[in-house]
């Protein structure tokens, strides 16, 4: 069974003759390469969001603006900004639910090694608090003993 993937992504078509079907699929698709490029992009522009909540951000803002300047069909648009918020969820709660997955979608979190550079320390042992700060930032107090 052969898709026509032109007819299911409306390529071609005027875009107030997009279905909601087809926006939402357009969505889906933008968001998981969105998603991988912003991914392979250096963190420091996203301050402390994760490239998974920023790329649902700038999706959203992308397809609502649209919805609002006409350029695209006004419900449909607003329902595929709903599905992409549900799939944001899905795949949050499945990133929750799998250690793996999480770190596939949102990165790995801190390691060691990182704590160990922060905080200028050779072992865990030698940490007396480690913070992670709202800014994404890592403050580590070393044990004196």
């Amino acid at each position: 069974m052969a898709i026509d993937v032109s007819s299911a992504l409306g390529l071609g078509r005027d875009a107030t003759a997009l279905t909601f079907w087809q926006i939402s699929l357009r969505g889906i698709l933008v968001f998981g390469v969105a998603l991988v490029a912003v991914r392979c992009g250096a963190r420091r522009f996203l301050s402390n969001k994760t490239a998974f909540d920023a790329v649902l951000g700038f999706i959203l803002a992308s397809m609502l603006a649209r919805a609002v300047n006409g350029t695209a069909a006004f419900f449909p648009t607003l329902g595929g900004a709903f599905v992409l918020v549900m799939l944001h969820r899905a795949l949050a709660d499945c990133s929750h639910r799998s250690h793996r997955f999480g770190n596939l979608v949102k990165g790995a979190g801190a390691t060691s090694s990182t704590i160990f550079l922060r905080g200028n320390v050779d072992r865990v042992s030698d940490v007396a608090l480690g913070v992670y700060e709202r800014n994404g930032q890592i403050s580590v107090v070393r044990r004196y003993s």
